[in-house]
């Protein structure tokens, strides 16, 4: 082969070699995590809200004028004391006819007073006389100048004469009342202040939560009025969804969140047996849990009845172990799997997984500590691709 033949392989092999370098697929720019190994915690986050574990309903207890209250939400009341005061109602108002006819009432009533008591003034001058007549008989009977018939006669006529007295007397009793009952009617300005008013008593001390009637105003008996609670006796309540709670076991640990202040420590203290149907905020009906805790200090003075939380549950956790981030991980198959970068190329590693949070996954099988793993891998990236950590 001359040495022209050489030279134009040499020269064609090299165009290739170009053309090779110039079109091969660049290295896919990839970020890349370490597998480590060290501790896991999962936990649940649940929106809820502090509540005062024991809240007391002030009611009314009778009908009658509440009297305006000058308590206000926050103000500190003791066992006992008067936080509220009730009193008569005002008699209604009569217009010219009302008040014609009880005027005429009232007239009547004065009339079978003065017709009751003339009865009884008779009834007693009857009586009277009945009881010298059988004085009279009885005295004639034991000198027996007098039948027993008559001596009879006048002893039944003494008693009728005092029943009839007596009956006359009760008669005058009524009227009276009556005169009494038609008089009040009459008596629309009558000033209720004589008879007012009953305390209505706070049945435990506490800070004054809501005052639910505060103008005065009538009221039905049993109405409420306000709402106390201690505040130092502040739980938390969080609405877990039922899926979720099942995984939740009494005294857990947890930690309160979101409510503007610093992260407070909690525990679980009860898990409510029956779920109920809540609405989310985009809309969707779900089925929630009241999850019970109790803060592990004395809650904060800002911290109030019915503020919003966020309560972070644990509900598992282990030591020691290897973990991977979860942004490395994909689905392939039914199976969790992962990129590792080895010597500039993209290795596919299917893995067995165990605990996991929103951050940190546990890893069983197919990774080792220090393996290097491809974070959120692209489409473009494959089975020995050619990547650029």
């Amino acid at each position: 082969m001359t040495m022209r033949h050489l030279m134009t392989a040499g020269a064609i092999v090299a165009a290739l070699a170009l053309l090779v370098w110039v079109f091969r697929p660049a290295p896919v720019a990839v970020e890349t995590a370490r597998v480590t190994r060290g501790d896991l915690t999962v936990s649940i986050e649940a929106e809820g809200e502090a509540r005062i574990r024991e809240v007391v309903i002030v009611s009314a207890p009778i009908t009658g004028l509440l009297q305006r209250i000058t308590l206000h939400p926050g103000d500190r009341v003791e066992a006992g004391q008067s936080v509220a005061q009730i009193g008569p109602v005002s008699p209604a108002l009569l217009d010219s006819r009302a008040r014609a006819v009880a005027e005429a009432t009232a007239a009547a009533a004065a009339a079978a007073v003065d017709l009751a008591r003339s009865q009884l003034v008779q009834a007693e001058a009857m009586r009277d006389f009945a009881r010298t007549e059988a004085d009279r008989a009885r005295a004639l009977f034991d000198r027996a100048t007098l039948s027993q018939r008559l001596l009879d006669d006048a002893i039944l006529a003494e008693r009728t004469a005092t029943a009839n007295a007596a009956s006359a007397g009760a008669n005058l009793s009524v009227r009276e009342q009556e005169l009494q009952s038609a008089r009040a009617m009459l008596d629309s300005a009558a000033d209720p202040a004589a008879a007012c008013c009953i305390g209505v008593a706070a049945p435990v001390g506490g800070s004054i939560l809501r005052v639910v009637t505060e103008d005065a105003q009538v009221v039905q008996a049993g109405t409420p009025i306000m709402e106390l609670g201690n505040l130092e006796d502040l739980g938390i309540v969080a609405h877990v969804l039922s899926r979720d709670a099942v995984g939740i076991v009494e005294g857990a640990e947890a930690t309160v969140t979101g409510w503007g202040g610093a992260d407070l420590a909690a525990r679980v203290d009860r898990i409510e047996p029956s779920a109920a149907t809540r609405v989310s905020a985009l809309g969707i009906e779900e089925q929630r849990v009241e999850v019970r805790l109790s803060l592990r200090e004395a809650p904060p003075p800002a911290l109030g009845h019915g503020f919003g939380v966020t309560a972070r549950i644990t509900v598992g956790q282990a030591k020691g172990i290897v973990t991977v981030p979860i942004a490395a991980l994909f689905r392939l198959g039914g199976d969790w799997a992962v990129y590792t970068a080895e010597g500039g190329r993209a290795a596919l590693h299917r893995v067995s997984l165990g605990l996991r949070n929103d951050d940190l996954a546990e890893v069983r099988d197919g990774l080792g500590e220090g393996d290097r793993v491809i974070l959120h891998p692209a489409d473009a990236i494959s089975e020995g691709a050619r990547i650029a950590p």
